[in-house]
């Protein structure tokens, strides 16, 4: 049986264009225009993932985020909006959002946000990639000498790495996939965090996986016993 989405989103073109995605990656989209629509859905708190629009005409978003949540909904939910302040993000968090995308938004983010938090709330679920293991729930990476405890920016930028392992990810591409929903930053961001993960990773003790720099490419998480090359 497919994993069944609410899609909470008052611009019917919006909707529809989500719900043809969904479908595409394996879901089965529940389509709601306003709250007592989605009220309506039956066996709504079981549902296994909701993308929910923070505005939705006279009525909030962040109501029915509360409302799902207070009624046991588990299931990851994501919050759309034009709105991008950081404090309008604060907002859908305290909600009980998993997280926030501002719009416009690239749908193969969207998906890859999702299936995060699918994989966070599946439980302890070990990752693992070379001398290195990663446990998303407790955001804890491992290698023979010690495990550290990973921010949830670091965290998500790790998982980004071991969701696209041995592959080259340049600095906008990376930008764009963890923090274009977050206002007042720059691509600079992304050589800070990987300056914070690669000391993390080092502390680990691992030394066959390597976050390594390649110059005016990108960043790629490999598998090598050589000292990665500085830059």
């Amino acid at each position: 049986m497919k994993p069944r989405i609410l899609v909470l989103e008052d611009d019917e073109d919006i909707a529809s264009a989500l719900a043809r995605g969904l479908r595409r990656e394996g879901y089965e989209p529940v389509i709601a225009h306003d709250i007592a629509g989605a009220e309506a859905i039956p066996e709504l708190a079981s549902i296994n993932a909701a993308v929910v629009d923070v505005m939705l005409g006279s009525d909030d978003g962040k109501r029915m985020v509360r409302r799902l949540r207070g009624a046991g909904m588990r299931a990851p939910i994501v919050m759309l909006s034009a709105l991008s302040g950081v404090e309008d993000r604060a907002a859908g968090l305290e909600a009980g959002a998993d997280d926030y995308v501002a719009k416009p938004f690239d749908f193969a983010d969207l998906v890859a946000r999702i299936r995060v938090q699918e994989r966070r709330r599946a439980g302890p679920q070990v990752r693992r990639f070379a001398d290195l293991s990663y446990t998303p729930d407790r955001r804890e990476a491992a290698g023979p000498e010690r495990a550290v405890t990973l921010t949830e920016r670091e965290a998500l930028l790790l998982e980004h790495f071991l969701d696209h392992p041995e592959e080259v990810l340049s600095r906008g591409a990376i930008f764009d996939a963890l923090w274009s929903g977050v206002g007042g930053t720059s691509e600079n961001v992304v050589d800070v965090y990987i300056g914070y993960l690669r000391r993390k990773l080092a502390a680990t003790g691992a030394t066959e996986a390597r976050l390594q720099t390649l110059r005016s490419r990108g960043f790629v998480l490999t598998r090598t016993r050589e000292e990665a090359q500085a830059t």
